[in-house]
């Protein structure tokens, strides 16, 4: 306990049990003298998404605890999900006593085998005098270079042996054999600036690891430096501002047409904190194929991992930025050209052409409609999401600063948006903290219902309730013939109005577009969490999207040319068809026009 003070942890998120109770023993003793302060959840996993939320609004790191057995399984899923976004944890398990590990123990497990693809690093203590030093290099690990969890599994008997308890402070670490890389190569750095210098068609592409180094600053100064338009991924939304002109927004699977146009015919790449994934990319080997590719992260297994850059760059994001801004200031290199300006335009007009719209529908909700509304409402909140149909439409319509946006990314965890929202609630209580969740995501952890209760936790939760998992029947809509095998979650819906009640939560439930804007007033004006349950259209579909297998530009759900009303009418060479929508592939068959 005193090695976790010691290391600015002031809250632990977590779930008891046999072999942990020593450790909880001294918790209670930590608490009393207000040293700590621990949220009991209602299922391990509830814990470590917490963790997760308040490391992702905080930078800091994030710490749960759970028991052996399947205390320590239940948290598989949390650590994989903070693993996959590069998110700083410290997860404690209990196990068994030293003599009965490998003997098939009541609630063993090998925790420790079972998440070795799925932590930075992880620890048995075997010696009651190692913790001192295991809990200090766990911070360190978890929170320097690329972020990730790191795990500690602690046999009951450990966590009885008394020893001499020597601190080690936070500066204090030695770890020989783990050296990040901070600075950039001078080399790679002035060949980066002369790419930059030349390029006609730039793009910015800022995923997570911006957020991670709090490089938003940077990055704003050198766009604004060079004229150069950003795209964030998902998890680098908030890195740049999507209200400043040079900002196309979200660009990949659902993300804006003038993002995934801009991408697919841009002349310069410049991936800052972004690891190629295939919801970005789409089809890999046509992903900016006419671009050369700049590509800068602190983890060099992810440079050239997906694609092979001119240029890669290890080093932190932040301080790799600096040195790019330094250098083009004492080299004094043109930051910008007519070319760059008629590129903006071409940006511009696209944006005008295809923008993303919000559908009117006089029967019913739109789902878009509940997003924009809370977000004018509340737009500096700090919200999380779920995964589906709504995380994506709140990825395209919310538009709030760095760490602001707490979404699950690379694993796509159901059920994470209301625990994390509580893990950001606790680490930042004085701040609006509202989830986007969907009907169906909700149901894997609406018990953490009961711990917002317990504890007065006061996150806002808005359900986007179309009766589907949404993104899975638009898909078989889509894709699969429309035979919607298992994705109707009706009959069998609770009433969640009556279900945040048994909790001894504020409930709320919206049917009507005229109860919209006065029900999102009233549940940011309640003193206490909210669960709302807002019935929407139950066959609306997220779009722009990008099909699998299909390129960025590639589009389905395009609308109609916005911005002069002219069409240009073409056809393809390949079949024949003929397509008035878009000036790049054939609909029909894919061939470029």
């Amino acid at each position: 306990m005193d090695s976790l003070v010691r290391h600015g942890v002031k809250h632990i998120f977590g779930y008891p049990g046999g072999a942990i109770l020593p450790i909880y023993d001294e918790l209670y003793r930590s608490e009393a003298r207000g040293e700590l302060q621990h949220f009991l959840v209602r299922h391990e996993q509830g814990a470590a998404h917490a963790a997760d939320g308040y490391a992702r609004a905080t930078g800091k790191v994030g710490v749960c605890f759970a028991t052996s057995g399947p205390g320590a399984t239940n948290l598989v899923t949390g650590i994989a999900t903070a693993h996959m976004d590069s998110i700083p944890m410290v997860i404690i398990t209990g196990q068994v006593g030293r003599a009965s590990i490998g003997s098939d123990a009541f609630q063993e497990t090998d925790i420790f085998g079972i998440t070795l693809p799925l932590v930075k690093h992880s620890y048995v203590v075997r010696q009651a005098q190692d913790m001192a030093r295991i809990v200090a290099e766990a911070f360190h690990i978890a929170s320097t270079g690329r972020p990730g969890p790191v795990l500690i599994d602690i046999p009951k008997d450990v966590g009885l042996e008394e020893c001499d308890y020597i601190p080690v402070e936070p500066g204090q670490v030695k770890l020989p054999g783990y050296r990040p890389t901070f600075k950039g190569n001078s080399r790679q750095i002035n060949a980066a600036l002369h790419l930059m210098a030349s390029a006609e068609r730039p793009l910015l592409y800022v995923g997570g690891g911006a957020i991670a180094a709090n490089a938003h600053n940077q990055i704003k100064e050198l766009a604004e430096r060079f004229q150069f338009p950003v795209t964030t991924t998902l998890m680098g939304i908030g890195a740049f501002d999507e209200h400043h002109p040079l900002s196309v927004g979200m660009l990949g699977m659902h993300g804006t047409a003038y993002a995934n146009f801009a991408v697919s015919e841009c002349d310069l790449l410049i991936a800052v904190g972004a690891r190629f994934d295939d919801r970005v990319t789409g089809k890999l080997d046509e992903f900016a194929n006419h671009a050369k590719v700049i590509h800068i992260d602190i983890d060099p297994a992810e440079v050239g991992k997906n694609r092979s850059p001119e240029v890669p760059i290890v080093g932190d994001v932040r301080q790799v930025l600096e040195q790019l801004l330094q250098g083009s200031r004492e080299l004094d290199l043109p930051v910008s050209s007519q070319t760059t300006q008629s590129w903006l335009e071409r940006i511009d007009r696209w944006r005008e052409d295809y923008p993303l719209t919000v559908p009117h529908y006089d029967d019913s909700i739109a789902p878009q409609e509940v997003i924009v509304e809370v977000g004018r409402q509340s737009p500096h909140a700090y919200y999380t999401t779920d995964v589906g149909q709504h995380q994506m439409w709140a990825a395209q319509f919310l538009k709030n600063g760095p760490r602001r946006w707490i979404s699950s990314g690379g694993l796509g965890t159901m059920g994470y948006g209301m625990p994390a929202a509580l893990g950001a609630k606790v680490a930042l209580p004085d701040e609006e903290v509202i989830c986007i969740s969907g009907d169906a995501s909700f149901q894997m952890n609406l018990q953490e219902l009961a711990t917002l209760a317990q504890y007065g936790i006061n996150v806002k939760t808005i359900i986007i309730n179309n009766g589907w998992q949404g993104m899975v029947r638009q898909w078989q809509q889509t894709f699969y013939g429309e035979r919607y095998s298992s994705s109707n979650m009706q009959p069998g819906m609770p009433n969640f109005e009556l279900l945040a009640q048994a909790f001894g939560v504020k409930g709320m439930i919206v049917r009507e577009r005229a109860e919209l804007s006065g029900a999102i007033a009233e549940m940011l004006a309640h003193d206490g969490p909210v669960l709302m349950d807002v019935h929407v259209t139950k066959d609306e579909n997220c779009y722009p999207m990008v099909a699998p297998g299909k390129s960025n530009a590639q589009m389905i759900g395009l609308p109609e040319r916005q911005g002069t009303g002219e069409t240009t009418e073409l056809y393809c060479s390949h079949c024949g068809a003929k397509n008035a929508t878009t000036n790049h592939f054939c609909p029909e068959c894919g061939t470029k026009l």
